[in-house]
């Protein structure tokens, strides 16, 4: 009979233990973001903390997001050159990526269809690794004509519903024609315009974490 109470007492310690771990909520992960794009991401002329992905990392965790942003930006990036990179940019264990270029394709009049051509190809290998992506997108400038606009602006809608990504409309959004947050070049933000920038984005990158977490990218 002693041993047999001692058997019982043994199970029934046994199973609180077991339920006690499995109610303990597993410890919460830092969901691993990539800003992969040209000198707008990059920070040109900036402190590396006054970067988009610095900045944007910084409003999010003061809304109590558990999150890091690595800066993938790299200055003169064509959608050539990000797609020549992407696969050593993002690092395994990235959750979501902000795909942002294109700007230099329009400088250089690079032919619409090759920008499409290299987006389309970076986030379907973005999407192949299980990476959720946002795309943020871009206008041509003025100087290019209106004929070459009207093939390049629409670029960024079209593959954002093929993909069915969000997409971010401009990623300049509040500082392009705005002297006072450029720089002297009138092309790159200041530290007050990437401030507008993160400001202006911060619904959708929090939408798009919402996505990444509940499972749904």
């Amino acid at each position: 009979m002693r041993f047999k109470a001692r058997r019982i007492q043994f199970i029934v310690i046994m199973l609180a233990m077991v339920f006690a771990v499995a109610g303990t909520p597993a410890a919460a992960r830092t969901l691993q973001l990539v800003g992969f794009g040209d000198s707008l991401m990059a920070g040109y002329q900036l402190p590396p903390n006054d970067a988009y992905p610095a900045r944007l990392e910084a409003a999010m965790k003061a809304q109590g997001v558990d999150i890091a942003i690595t800066n993938a930006g790299v200055s003169g990036d064509t959608t050539s050159a990000g797609l020549a990179r992407v696969d050593w940019s993002v690092p395994d264990g990235t959750d979501g990526v902000i795909l942002e270029l294109g700007a230099n394709d329009a400088l250089r009049g690079i032919p619409p269809e090759q920008t499409e051509k290299n987006l389309d190809a970076i986030i379907s290998r973005l999407k192949e690794r299980g990476i959720a992506v946002l795309l943020a997108g871009m206008l041509a400038p003025p100087n290019m004509g209106g004929d070459y606009a009207a093939k390049f602006d629409p670029i960024y809608t079209r593959l954002a519903e093929k993909h069915g990504v969000p997409l971010y409309p401009l990623f300049i959004d509040g500082v392009v024609t705005q002297a006072k947050l450029q720089l002297e070049d009138g092309m790159h933000p200041n530290a007050d315009g990437v401030g507008v920038m993160v400001e202006r984005s911060l619904p959708v990158v929090k939408a798009f974490v919402d996505m990444i977490s509940s499972g749904t990218k």
